[in-house]
């Protein structure tokens, strides 16, 4: 589990570095956030409760189309290491509704 952790924040914050934009949520927040779903992103399997809260403020900080843009990229570098179909179906099984989906062919910049 650490080690899993250790590389889904390691990927986030990667993209830290390479993408530099004025929105305020940065990849370390998303990292942060989503480190509850970490073991469910990798296998799948038993969801955490912690996991969905974290979802749920990740997206209520994504106020601005920045912030939306922001939070998509650093989603995008962290699916290239998880299962597509898990992280693409994270905010559903949350309850919770986003206007783009968790995937590495997500083209952020459209996100409005």
């Amino acid at each position: 589990m650490a080690l899993i952790l250790r590389f889904f924040t390691c990927l986030v914050l990667t993209v830290c570095i390479v993408e530099s934009v004025d929105a305020a949520i940065s990849c370390g927040t998303v990292a942060r956030q989503l480190a509850p779903c970490a073991s469910y992103l990798w296998r799948g399997g038993m969801m955490i409760p912690s996991c969905c809260a974290g979802v749920k403020k990740l997206n209520d900080m994504a106020q601005t189309t920045l912030d939306r843009q922001q939070a998509c990229k650093c989603l995008k570098a962290a699916a290239q290491g998880i299962n597509p179909s898990i992280a693409s179906s994270l905010p559903g099984k949350c309850g919770i509704s986003i206007p783009y989906t968790i995937s590495k062919n997500t083209n952020c910049d459209t996100i409005q």
